[in-house]
C-alpha cells in the first residue's frame, strides 16, 4: 500500500485508493508531523519527548514509543508480525518516516513551483494552479503553536505567497492582466506587508486599461505601508507610479522579461486550436513534436512528456495508419544519455510499437522513418541485454549514413552509444561517438544531440582518466545548457564534478561526500528515476571503499538503506562491515552479473571486493575475467558519476587473492 501524508492544512494520512487512515489521537498525529518535518532524516526519541511535552511526564519515552507502534499498524496495515517496518523505522537513538519524494504533498508543492519556473507559460501557469490547490489550510493547521513547527510553517506560507506572485506574474506574461486582479487583490489584503504583490496588483490593473485604479491601489499601498509597518513604500513601487503617470512605455506587455516571446507563444497556441479543429494525424504530429521540446525542459517536463508518449503513439495505431505511426514514434528523437531507463515497463511498450510498425512499413520504402523506428528501438531497449538492440543500432546507422540526413545521424548514433555496453573497456568506442556526435551537430545546429556528444565525452575522457578533456566537454556542455534552456544538464555536469572531486583522491572524504550530497539533492524532481534510485548510497558507498572508512554504525543500516537496483551488489559488503562474513558469502552467491551498463565496471569491481573478502575462488574469476578489457579504466568513472579508483587495482587485488588461495590449496593437499 502507497501511503501518503497531507500538512498543507491538518495533518492527514491516505492510503492507496486515497481513503483517510485514522492515526488516533492528537498526539499521534503530532508524532507523524514531527517526522515530517524531518524530511527522512532521524528524530531521536528525547527530541520527540521534548518536542510534545513542555514538562515531560513520568514514562514519556514509553509513551512515544506507544504512539510509534499504533502509528506503525496504520501505517503498514498489512507488514507480518516481528518484520523490520519500512516506512517508520527504528534507526540508531530515534525514528525517521521513509516516505518517498512525492509521498507527502508539501514536499510535491515545492517540486511543482520549482518546476513551474522551467515550463512553458501556460504550462507553468497550469502547475502553479494545480499546486496551489492542494492546500487545505494553513500547514501543520493544528500545530500552529509548537516551536518545531513555527520554521518549517513560515518557510511553507513563504513558498506558497511567492507561488501566488509568480502565477500572477505569468498571467501578466500571457497577457491575462483582468484575470490577475481579482486573486492579487485578495492577496495584498490578506499581505498586506508585501510590496511585490501590491506592484503586481497595480500593473495588472494599467494593463486592464484601468489606470485610476491602479494609481489608487498604489496610494492604498502607501498609506497600509506607513500606517502598519511604519515604513514608505519602496524604490520599485514609487517608480511604478512615476511610470502609470507618463504612461511608461515599457509597461506594455510586450517589454516585460520574456513579455514579447510569452505573448507570441499564447497568441501561436490560441490561433491553432481555433484553426486546426479537425485533422487529428496534423494534431498528433505537432503534440510529439511538443513533447519533444517539453522533454528537455526540466524534471516536470520530462514527466510529461513521458506521461503523454504512449498515448500519442496509440491515438496514432487507432488511425490505422503506419506511416502516421512511424512518424509519431521517429519524431520522438529525445537524446538519452544514462543506460537505465526511467520507465522500463513503457520502453517495453514503445519498442513493442516500433517492431508493429516495422512490420507494415513495405520493403525499401519509407527509409527514414524506417531507420527512426531502429533508431527508437536501440535507444528504449537499453540495458536488457536483448540482441534486438545493436541489430536495430547498427540498421539505423547504415540507413542514416546512406540517407545522409544529419539529425536521423544523430539519434541513430545516440542508438549506437546505448548498445556499446556488451562488455567492458569500451570507452575509447564511446569517446568515438560522441566526438562525431560534436562535430555532426555543431555543423547541422542539433544542440540537444551537440550536448549530448559532449556529456559522453565527459563520461568517457573520465573513465580513461583524461580530466582535463573531461572537464573541457563538462564545461562546453554546461555553456550550451544556458543559452538554450536545457536545466537537466546541470544533473549530471554537477554529480561529474563530485566525481572530479573524488578521483583526484587529494579532498578530504566529508567535502567529496557533501558534494555527492549536493548533486543529488539536484535529482530531486529531475524526472529521472531511472538514475536518481540508489545513486546516492552507492556513491558512498564507493567513497568508503576508497578512503578504507568504516560503515555507518547502526546495524540495520543495510536494512533501511534504499539501494535502488544496486541492493544485490553493495549488499555482500554491507554485510562485511557488519562483521557477518557467512551472511556476506551466501549474499555473494545469489549476486547476479551486473548489467551491461555504464555502471558495470564499478559494480564488478563490488563483487571483486567482496569475493576476495570471503575467498570466493569462482566468484574471483569471473570478476577477473569481466573486468581485464577495461583495465586501462577507472572503475565506475565511466558513469560521469562515481569511481572505485583504477581497474587495474582491483585486477592486481584479484590476482594477490587468487595466488593466495591457490597456494593454500597446494598446501592443504600437501598435508
Amino acid at each position: 500500500m502507497r501511503v501518503t501524508f497531507g500538512v498543507l492544512g491538518p495533518v492527514t494520512a491516505w492510503d492507496g485508493t486515497a481513503g483517510v487512515i485514522a492515526l488516533k489521537g492528537p498526539r499521534h498525529r503530532e508524532v507523524l508531523a514531527r517526522l515530517i518535518i524531518a524530511r527522512r532524516r532521524v528524530v531521536p526519541i528525547t527530541g520527540l519527548v521534548e518536542d510534545l511535552w513542555d514538562d515531560p511526564p513520568p514514562g514519556a519515552v514509553g509513551a512515544v514509543r506507544t504512539f510509534v507502534a499504533a502509528l506503525r499498524r496504520a501505517l503498514e496495515p498489512g507488514r507480518p508480525p516481528r518484520t523490520p517496518a519500512r516506512l517508520l523505522v527504528t534507526e540508531g537513538p530515534g525514528y525517521a518516516l521513509r516516505a518517498e519524494p512525492g509521498a507527502v504533498d508539501a514536499w510535491r508543492f515545492e517540486r511543482a513551483v520549482s518546476a513551474a519556473a522551467t515550463l512553458p507559460p501556460q504550462d507553468g501557469l497550469a502547475r502553479l494552479a494545480e499546486a496551489l490547490g492542494w492546500w487545505r489550510g494553513p500547514a501543520y493547521a493544528e500545530f500552529a503553536d509548537r516551536t518545531w513547527a513555527r520554521t518549517e510553517r513560515a518557510r511553507l506560507v513563504e513558498v506558497r505567497l511567492q507561488a501566488v506572485e509568480r502565477q500572477a506574474e505569468i498571467r501578466l506574461a500571457l497577457g491575462l492582466a483582468a484575470e490577475a486582479v481579482p486573486d492579487l487583490d485578495a492577496h495584498v489584503t490578506e499581505h498586506p506587508w508585501r510590496e511585490d504583490a501590491w506592484r503586481l496588483l497595480a500593473l495588472a490593473l494599467y494593463r486592464a486599461g484601468r489606470q485610476g485604479d491602479a494609481l489608487a491601489v498604489l496610494r492604498r499601498a502607501r498609506t497600509t505601508l506607513v500606517q502598519q509597518l511604519g515604513v514608505d513604500p519602496g524604490p520599485p513601487l514609487r517608480r511604478l507610479e512615476t511610470d502609470i503617470l507618463h504612461h511608461a512605455g515599457h509597461l506594455d506587455l510586450a517589454s516585460g522579461p520574456g513579455g514579447a516571446a510569452a505573448r507570441v507563444w499564447a497568441q501561436t497556441a490560441a490561433v491553432y486550436d481555433r484553426t486546426v479543429t479537425s485533422g487529428p494525424r496534423s494534431r498528433l504530429e505537432s503534440a510529439v513534436g511538443l513533447l519533444r521540446s517539453l522533454a528537455v525542459t526540466g524534471g516536470a517536463g520530462l514527466e510529461a512528456a513521458r506521461r503523454h508518449r504512449l498515448a500519442a503513439i496509440a491515438a496514432a495505431e487507432e488511425l490505422d495508419d503506419v506511416e502516421l505511426t512511424a512518424r509519431v514514434i521517429g519524431a520522438y528523437d529525445v537524446p538519452a544519455i544514462w543506460t537505465r531507463s526511467d520507465d522500463p515497463e513503457q520502453a517495453a511498450r514503445v519498442v513493442a510499437a516500433a517492431e508493429r510498425a516495422l512490420a507494415g512499413i513495405p520493403p525499401g520504402a519509407h527509409e527514414a522513418a524506417r531507420a527512426g523506428l531502429l533508431a527508437t528501438i536501440a535507444v528504449e531497449s537499453r540495458g536488457t541485454r536483448s540482441a534486438r538492440g545493436p541489430q536495430a543500432a547498427r540498421e539505423a546507422e547504415e540507413i542514416a549514413r546512406r540517407l545522409d540526413e544529419p539529425a536521423l545521424l544523430a539519434f541513430a548514433l545516440n542508438g549506437v552509444f546505448m548498445q556499446t555496453f556488451h562488455r567492458a573497456g569500451l570507452a575509447p568506442r564511446r569517446d568515438e561517438i560522441g566526438a562525431e556526435l560534436i562535430a555532426l551537430s555543431t555543423r547541422h545546429d542539433l544542440v540537444a544531440f551537440q550536448i549530448l556528444g559532449h556529456l559522453i565525452r565527459v563520461q568517457a575522457r573520465g573513465a580513461l582518466a583524461d580530466f582535463t578533456e573531461a572537464d573541457r566537454h563538462a564545461a562546453a556542455a554546461d555553456r550550451l545548457a544556458e543559452r538554450h534552456e536545457r536545466p537537466l544538464v546541470g544533473v549530471f555536469t554537477q554529480w561529474y564534478r563530485a566525481l572530479r572531486l573524488a578521483a583526484a583522491e587529494r579532498a578530504p572524504e566529508a567535502e567529496i561526500e557533501a558534494a555527492y550530497r549536493d548533486a543529488a539533492a539536484r535529482l530531486d524532481g529531475a524526472g529521472m528515476p531511472g538514475l536518481e534510485g540508489g545513486l546516492l548510497p552507492l556513491a558512498l558507498l564507493c567513497l568508503r571503499l576508497r578512503h578504507a572508512s568504516p560503515a555507518p554504525a547502526d546495524e540495520h543500516t543495510d536494512e533501511i538503506t534504499d539501494w535502488g537496483p544496486y541492493e544485490s551488489w553493495a549488499r555482500p559488503l554491507v554485510l562485511l562491515s557488519r562483521d557477518r562474513p557467512a551472511e556476506a558469502a551466501e549474499a555473494l552467491r545469489g549476486v547476479p552479473d551486473p548489467p551491461r551498463d555504464l555502471m558495470s565496471e564499478a559494480l564488478w569491481c563490488l563483487v571483486a571486493r567482496a569475493a576476495i573478502a570471503v575467498g570466493d575462488r569462482e566468484t574471483m574469476e569471473r570478476a577477473r575475467e569481466e573486468l581485464t578489457p577495461a583495465a586501462a579504466e577507472l572503475a565506475g568513472a565511466g558513469s560521469g558519476l562515481l569511481t572505485l579508483g583504477p581497474v587495474s587495482r582491483h585486477l592486481g587485488d584479484l590476482a594477490g587473492a587468487l595466488a593466495r588461495h591457490d597456494t593454500t590449496a597446494r598446501s592443504r593437499r600437501a598435508r
